[in-house]
């Protein structure tokens, strides 16, 4: 599979001072879905039908969403949001949104991470990429994007952001 690579470094697509609200992983995680079921001995929780989360300025919607949590810890590892597709917003610590979508998408707590898998787009001031799968390092402002051999990684990048 050839895939088309693009590695930048965020402050050429979004503003320098765009690091994710710094408060957010300290807040409470609340979330809202139609049904709720969990599996004690895999620490999961699955959430389904149209599950909102929110956490601090954290929004993911997704038609399902799989909480995954250490088992000596309790500590929140992962969150896994499913949908056509699941969204995901966060607002940084100068104000601006930063907005993602995909089939699929994976935040690890532990590593900041955010991963978006099929049909994925990550958009921040009107300037957007797309993409097969993004993996964006929200704490190091890194991205990277693959397309695949259908598609090619496409970046919209506003003037005024270029000139900056």
């Amino acid at each position: 599979m050839k895939f088309s690579h693009l590695s930048i470094s965020l402050c050429v697509l979004f503003s320098a001072s765009a690091f994710a609200l710094s408060t957010d992983t300290k807040q409470p995680v609340y979330i809202d879905s139609d049904t709720q079921q969990l599996d004690m001995k895999s620490n999961q929780v699955t959430f389904a039908g149209d599950v909102k989360l929110k956490q601090g300025s954290i929004n993911i919607n997704a038609d399902k969403i799989i909480v995954t949590r250490d088992a000596k810890t309790g500590e929140i590892q992962d969150i896994e949001g499913f949908g056509k597709p699941a969204t995901f917003s966060q607002l940084t610590d100068d104000g601006k949104e930063l907005k993602g979508e995909a089939d699929t998408l994976r935040y690890s707590l532990k590593q900041d991470r955010l991963t978006m898998t099929s049909n994925a787009m990550l958009a921040q001031d009107g300037n957007t990429i797309r993409g097969t799968t993004i993996n964006y390092s929200i704490s190091t402002q890194k991205l990277i994007a693959d397309g695949s051999s259908k598609e090619r990684v496409s970046t919209v990048l506003q003037p005024q952001q270029i000139q900056e």
